[in-house]
């Protein structure tokens, strides 16, 4: 009697790669569009599950990225530099204005579990009565016809709020995923254009933007997970008091001030130029003063 062969869980590396006929075959029909978007969010659903995916730092870094494409939708010209800038050099009683107010929701958003009423403190302004409401659209509906149920009938009502309505979308469709927090994904592959759609137009728009989006997420986070795993491979070297709390800091966030690491300044800024040298960290502006770090 032959043993049975011992199964392995996949490697990110091997998860992070989407099928090519997911990847490369082209939507030609609204339920072509459905199934490879069904299709790449199963795919990157077990990437997420995987024990090595950094997975709040996976999604606050989606969150820049989201933040920056809410930016571009509303002509406004900050880019990934200027929305890191207004949100991890704000002093006390300083306001990050109305592009740092997008990025500061998509991160309030993404750190908590997708609810009205952690919905409602990532928006500020917004009643957590009408939230619920909104996530109620399209609930008997597949994952992303419900996410763009959402979105369509948050535009409907406030036509401007467009951060407001994709971050909502994403919140339902990582509902109707299970995913216990929101992952920005409908956002940053959805064109301006896709936002005036209505109706299936609007759906089709979301599944090929979920299948595109999801994509990138693989890539994204196999490269973090890599990252991930120098930084904690070189932790054990580090002797600074506090430097343990500072790893994890950098294993959760997209980026962060010297400031942020809870480190008297000059211990903190040795911190970040010896995990730099040890090539754990990046520093992110390539300036000499106001620097942010992040892997």
């Amino acid at each position: 009697m032959k043993p049975e062969p011992i199964l392995h869980e996949p490697s990110l590396e091997t998860l992070s790669r989407m099928p090519g006929w997911v990847a490369l075959r082209r939507a030609e029909t609204p339920e072509d569009a459905a199934f490879l978007s069904g299709a790449a969010l199963a795919h990157l659903h077990l990437a997420l599950s995987a024990e090595t995916t950094p997975g709040a730092l996976l999604r606050d870094r989606l969150a820049l990225r989201a933040a920056a494409a809410c930016a571009a939708f509303a002509g406004r010209p900050e880019r990934a530099g200027e929305l890191r800038d207004a949100a991890h050099l704000l002093r006390l009683g300083d306001l990050p204005g109305p592009a740092g107010e997008i990025y500061l929701s998509w991160r309030r958003a993404v750190a908590r579990p997708a609810s009205p009423g952690a919905l409602a403190r990532a928006l500020p302004g917004e009643d957590e009565r009408r939230i619920a409401i909104w996530l109620d659209a399209g609930r008997a509906e597949a994952p992303v016809a419900r996410a763009s149920s959402v979105l369509e009938t948050v535009l409907a009502e406030r036509p401007r709020a467009e951060a407001a309505g994709l971050i909502l979308a994403d919140a339902a469709l990582a509902q109707a995923l299970g995913w216990a927090r929101p992952a920005p994904l409908l956002v940053n592959g959805l064109k301006r254009a896709d936002l005036r759609k209505r109706g299936d137009d609007l759906r089709v728009a979301c599944h090929r933007a979920a299948t595109l989006a999801a994509a990138e997420a693989l890539r994204l986070a196999a490269d973090l997970a890599r990252r991930a795993a120098r930084l904690n491979a070189v932790a054990p070297k580090l002797r600074a008091k506090g430097a343990a709390a500072a790893v994890e800091i950098f294993l959760t966030r997209d980026a962060a001030a010297p400031a942020a690491l809870l480190l008297p300044d000059r211990a903190a800024r040795r911190l970040c130029d010896r995990l730099v040298d040890l090539g754990a960290v990046r520093e992110l502006t390539g300036r000499d003063t106001f620097r942010l770090y992040g892997v």
